[in-house]
């Protein structure tokens, strides 16, 4: 298995990381991966209506500012929320982010 580079945690920014969560796309995927750790990307991505090119774009936005991890496991990309990274670097800052994006989403499938 190949890690796909990403930033350290002391050199994630706010700014990096709240533009990535910024899109409803992106917080959706973000959540997707946050209940099924070291998933694959089409089973985090699987229902929604957004083309393959895009998908990419959101995961790789994601993971160059830190909020994920990203592994080649053979054909597969497995991705893993950086949770402890991001609560390290910014405390109470993730899941007042994803819960509050839960409750108010509307259903991107």
């Amino acid at each position: 298995m190949r890690w796909l580079p990403e930033p350290g945690r002391e050199s994630l920014t706010l700014a990096s990381v709240l533009h990535a969560l910024g899109d409803p796309v992106r917080l959706q995927l973000v959540r997707r991966a946050e209940v099924d750790p070291d998933s694959t990307c089409a089973a985090v991505s699987d229902g929604l209506a957004v083309p393959l090119s895009t998908l990419t774009n959101h995961f790789r936005i994601l993971r160059e500012a830190g909020v994920i991890s990203m592994s080649v496991d053979g054909r597969h990309r497995r991705i893993r929320l950086r949770g402890d990274d991001l609560r390290d670097r910014f405390p109470d800052l993730l899941e007042p982010i994803l819960r509050l994006s839960a409750a108010e989403a509307p259903k991107l499938s």
